[in-house]
């Protein structure tokens, strides 16, 4: 071995990080390897929405909650069927998150707020009206000491925060609501300070460094090492083209992010047209190999954040920029038939479109919003959109036109439209019961309209609406310890997979807007203290 560590990680997102702090903090020497030139991976450039159940937040805030009921809300939400393999982990993810919420804010910059969002599936035992949802407050990227200018930057606008995309009409009057909040913008320009996914990943960054972590940047991990008996004992890195070996006495945490990057692998499991990518593109799925090589059950392979997107020209990419463009009033969903098979306002919108039949082909894809050009006068993102993917966006005198243009039947989206607006003049969606007004799931939360208005304004507009992926969820199958199993059960020692590269037992159908960052870290710092009692 080139170096000794107690314990190794594999990816710097909120997760790893998650893991790395809890090992340090019990004492335990620890490094953590980002594949990439800059720190952060999705977590990064997500809005750091973070849904923890019964969390102390809400607790001062006078909010009654508690693991049961959260448990409760995760059960009558989950797929059919799920419960008989994740109902262990569920157990463990609604005690987990909370303590894991009071840990980071004990040890790091991080300080979390609740948002005013309650539980999307309001309508399902133990759901809460709010209390669930919080969101980092800004931090200034100084804080990261010597990687201050290596936390990745996000395709969203990080110099606002969470609460303010949800508090104010950011998303359809961005330039009057920069304008309100110039004092507090101007404030953070001269700070260095960032909200959302930056202020997560640097106030993470911030923790370990306290507590002695090592991070490295622009190390791949390519391959586990295992002794006789299975037991994962450390890794191999390439760095500046030299390869070194890292002994990790208790342990290694893949937490390399998901593969969506990879395009074979997302053939496979995603068939079907997708649309854009709104992860880094190191998400290659590199833990998923390397854990497999070492024996690993792979689940959940075909499960991922599936979020409306507009598209957005990023470090040299065309990527997915999170703006739920299909909520507009003058806005509807149809399907390869023409058809709308939804309400376009029901929270898991991804799962719906991305239905598969019993070969696990797409049901409904290719799918496309049908607007009128009003949606533009309201929604600048849309705008910016179409300039920067000169293809995203069809226009048409007609609906007819539109539907030929798209390789539509002509006759079925017209048919569509016109049911969509006998409905908005009756008020009344008899098809799929789509509020006349803002739907009540999205209290608090100004990004999305909602409600019922006529498509009727010429040019008529069609925009893509297949999968957008923010991170994949399927990868090796872990125990309620955080500890990765084979396929007969039993644990592989020494090996740990958290966040994006593990099996997620929540899926694709989302419990709240911050299902993936809140749970991420829940399993990152469960992965932690499993390293803390393990025997060197």
């Amino acid at each position: 071995m080139d170096e000794a560590y107690d314990a190794v990680v594999l990816g710097s997102g909120a997760a790893g990080l998650t893991a790395a702090l809890t090992a340090a903090v019990a004492g335990l020497r620890v490094l953590v390897l980002e594949k990439m030139d800059r720190l952060g991976g999705t977590s990064a450039m997500s809005g750091a929405g973070t849904w923890i159940p019964a969390n102390h937040h809400a607790a001062a805030a006078g909010i009654t909650d508690s693991p049961e009921e959260a448990l409760d809300y995760i059960r009558a939400a989950a797929p059919e069927g799920w419960a008989a393999t994740e109902d262990g982990l569920w157990q463990r993810l609604v005690t987990a998150a909370p303590a894991m919420l009071r840990f980071v804010e004990a040890h790091s910059p991080l300080r979390f707020r609740l948002t005013p969002e309650g539980d999307p599936l309001r309508t399902l035992p133990g759901a809460k009206p709010r209390g669930r949802m919080l969101s980092p407050l800004p931090l200034s990227r100084w804080r990261a000491g010597r990687f201050a200018f290596r936390i990745r930057r996000s395709t969203i606008p990080e110099i606002f925060t969470y609460h303010e995309a949800v508090e104010t009409d950011l998303y359809h009057h961005p330039y009057r609501t920069a304008l309100k909040l110039w004092p507090r913008l101007a404030w953070r320009l001269l700070a260095n300070s960032r909200g959302k996914g930056t202020a997560l990943v640097t106030g993470l960054v911030r923790g370990c460094l306290d507590a002695g972590v090592r991070i490295e940047h622009s190390a791949r991990a390519v391959q586990l090492l295992q002794d006789e008996t299975g037991a994962v004992t450390g890794v191999v890195v390439e760095r500046r083209g030299r390869r070194r070996t890292m002994q990790a006495r208790r342990g290694v945490v893949i937490a390399t992010g998901g593969f969506e990057w990879d395009a074979a692998l997302r053939a496979r499991h995603f068939p079907g047209p997708v649309d854009y990518l709104g992860s880094p593109p190191g998400n290659e799925g590199d833990g998923h190999r390397m854990a497999q090589a070492a024996g690993a059950a792979l689940a959940h392979m075909d499960q991922a954040t599936l979020t409306p997107s507009v598209p957005v020209r990023h470090e040299g990419h065309l990527m997915a920029r999170p703006v739920p463009f299909h909520t507009e009033p003058n806005a509807i969903l149809v399907n390869r038939h023409a058809v709308r098979f939804v309400n376009e306002l029901v929270f898991n919108i991804g799962e719906a479109m991305d239905a598969r039949d019993e070969a696990g082909q797409p049901v409904h894809l290719p799918c496309w919003v049908i607007a009128d050009a009003r949606l533009l006068d309201r929604l600048p993102p849309a705008r910016w959109a179409a300039k920067d993917d000169a293809g995203w966006l069809h226009r048409a005198a007609s609906v007819a036109e539109l539907a030929r243009k798209i390789g539509l039947d002509p006759a079925a989206l017209e048919a569509t439209v016109a049911r969509y607006n006998a409905a908005c003049a009756a008020q009344k969606d008899a098809d799929f019961g789509r509020p006349s007004a803002a739907d009540a799931a999205a209290s608090g939360d100004k990004r999305r309209r909602g409600g019922l208005e006529a498509l009727e304004k010429a040019p008529f507009l069609a925009m893509p609406f297949n999968r957008a992926i923010l991170g994949t969820k399927g990868g090796p199958r872990t125990n309620d310890q955080a500890e990765v199993l084979r396929p007969d059960g039993s644990v592989i020692a020494g090996l740990f997979a958290a966040g994006a590269s593990s099996a997620n037992p929540l899926g694709t159908r989302g419990v709240g807007t911050g299902t993936t960052i809140g749970p991420y870290m829940a399993w990152g710092h469960v992965a932690g203290l499993r390293l803390a009692q393990r025997n060197a």
